[in-house]
C-alpha cells in the first residue's frame, strides 16, 4: 500500500461497544476508498478513544477519503458519540510489507515518537539495521512516518499478552538488538496506547 491513515476518535464513555458496526459500514460503503485494516478500543493510554487504521493504494484515494470523512456530519458513523477526531496520513518505512488482515493480537501497541529536525533518514537507517534482530523476537505490524504535522514516526506491534510484551521488550534491550541507534533522534514527546480490537476489526 502506498499510504495509510490513522484516525483517533475520542468518544463518550462506553461508546466503543456500539461503534463497531457503524464504523465498519462507513469504511466499507460503496463510495468509500481504501481498506479498513484495523480498529481498536484503547485500554491503556488515552481512554475513550477508538483508533482506526485504513490503507490506500494511491494518494488520490487517500485524499478523496479524507474529504469524504471531513465532509460528513457523521464521520465513521459515530457522529453522535464523537467528542474529537484527528486524522494522520502516514507513509510506510522503506521496504515495509503491506499490512494484511490476520490474527496477531489479541492486544496491539500503537507507539508514536516526535523526531528531532532532520531525524527521518537516520531513523530509516537505524531501523533497517536493527529490525532483523528485533523481529526475531516478536512481530512488527507496521512502521510509518507522518507526512503532516510534526515530524514523527508511528509503529504498531501485536502481542499475545501484556506479560509477553514486557518480557520481550526487556529481552530485546538485554541482548542489545533494541532500541535502534537512531533513537538519539527522538524527542521526549512520545505516546503509547494499548488497544483491544473491536469485533469488526480485520486485525485481531
Amino acid at each position: 500500500m502506498e499510504r495509510y491513515e490513522l484516525a483517533a476518535l475520542s468518544t463518550t464513555m462506553g461508546a466503543a461497544a456500539k461503534a463497531g458496526a457503524r464504523l465498519r459500514d462507513f469504511c466499507t460503503a460503496s463510495e468509500a476508498r481504501g481498506r479498513l485494516l484495523g480498529c481498536w478500543n484503547s485500554d491503556i493510554g488515552d481512554l475513550n478513544r477508538i483508533t482506526v487504521l485504513r490503507g490506500f493504494d494511491s494518494a488520490e484515494d487517500a485524499a478523496a477519503e479524507r474529504m469524504r470523512t471531513l465532509s460528513t456530519t457523521d464521520p465513521f458513523g459515530c457522529g453522535e458519540v464523537l467528542t474529537g477526531l484527528s486524522l494522520d496520513t502516514l507513509l510506510p518505512f522503506p521496504d515495509m510489507p503491506a499490512v494484511e488482515p490476520g490474527s496477531f493480537g489479541p492486544i496491539y501497541e500503537i507507539r508514536s515518537y516526535v523526531l528531532k529536525t532532520g531525524g527521518l533518514l537516520p531513523t530509516f537507517e537505524g531501523w533497517a539495521e536493527a529490525l532483523p534482530g528485533r523481529t526475531k523476537l516478536s512481530k512488527l505490524l507496521l512502521a510509518t512516518y507522518a507526512v503532516d504535522g510534526p515530524p514523527r514516526i508511528v509503529h504498531i506491534w501485536p502481542w499475545a499478552s501484556l506479560e509477553e510484551r514486557s518480557r520481550i521488550r526487556a529481552e530485546s534491550v538485554r541482548i542489545g538488538v533494541w532500541p535502534p541507534k537512531s533513537a538519539v533522534w527522538l524527542t521526549p514527546t512520545m505516546d503509547s496506547t494499548i488497544g483491544i480490537p473491536l469485533d469488526v476489526s480485520p486485525l485481531t
